[in-house]
C-alpha cells in the first residue's frame, strides 16, 4: 500500500478510509483523518483521542517534524512523560548530591553570616544523573519545539507563535489548551510524510 491515500475521483466518502470524501488527500473540516490498515492515523494528521504510550511513540517518529497538527491528547500526554522522566532524573541527582563529600564554608561580616556548601568529590550517581540530565534535555529540545508548533497548527495558529512560549512559560500552557480548530487541516502535509 502507498504511503498516501487515494482520492476518490467523484469526491465520494472512500469506505477504504473512515468514510470521510478525500480531496487531494486531506480530509475536509469537521471530519477525521483517514486511517491506515494499522487503524492509526498517519503522521502527517492529527491523533486526536491517543493512548499515552502511543503519543511518546509517535513524538520521537515525528522527531523534527514542524508541518501538520498534533491533538491535544499527542500534546499533554508527551509533556506528562517528560515530567515523569524529569523527576525520576531529579530525584536520582538530589541523591546524587547526597551521597557526595562536599565543604562547607561560613563567612561572615558584621552585619550577616553566609554558609556555602560545594561538592568537593562528586558521587557516580551524581555525575550520571547529571550527564543523563544533559543528553535528555539535548534529545527533547528540537522534537519538543516541533510539537509545540504542530499543537498551534492544530488550533489553526501559526506555528511561530511558539516562540513565545520559550520565553513566557504560561503562554504555552494556554496554547496547549487551545482547542482544535478544523481549519487547521490547512497546515497538514499528506504527500510529505506518511
Amino acid at each position: 500500500m502507498s504511503d498516501q491515500y487515494p482520492q476518490d475521483p467523484n469526491n465520494q466518502p472512500n469506505a477504504q478510509f473512515g468514510g470521510a470524501p478525500q480531496y487531494g488527500g486531506v480530509p475536509q473540516y469537521g471530519q477525521q483523518p483517514p486511517t491506515g490498515p494499522d487503524g492509526e492515523p498517519p503522521l502527517w494528521a492529527p491523533w486526536y483521542g491517543i493512548s499515552f504510550g502511543k503519543a511518546v511513540g509517535r513524538f520521537f517518529k515525528k522527531y523534527a517534524t514542524f508541518s501538520g497538527r498534533a491533538s491535544r491528547s499527542e500534546f499533554w500526554w508527551w509533556y506528562l512523560a517528560n515530567g515523569i522522566v524529569f523527576v525520576v532524573l531529579s530525584i536520582l541527582y538530589g541523591i546524587g548530591i547526597g551521597t557526595s563529600e562536599r565543604s562547607t564554608v561560613s563567612t561572615s561580616t558584621a552585619t550577616s553570616t553566609s554558609v556555602q556548601s560545594t561538592v568537593t568529590d562528586p558521587s557516580a550517581l551524581f555525575v550520571i544523573s547529571g550527564i543523563l540530565f544533559l543528553l535528555w534535555g539535548l534529545v527533547i529540545i528540537v522534537p519538543t519545539l516541533a510539537l509545540g508548533w504542530r499543537r498551534l497548527h492544530d488550533a489553526n495558529l501559526p506555528g511561530a507563535l511558539w516562540i513565545i512560549a520559550l520565553f513566557v512559560g504560561i503562554v504555552g500552557i494556554v496554547f496547549g489548551l487551545l482547542p482544535s480548530n478544523p481549519q487547521g487541516a490547512r497546515y497538514d502535509r499528506p504527500d510529505s510524510s506518511r
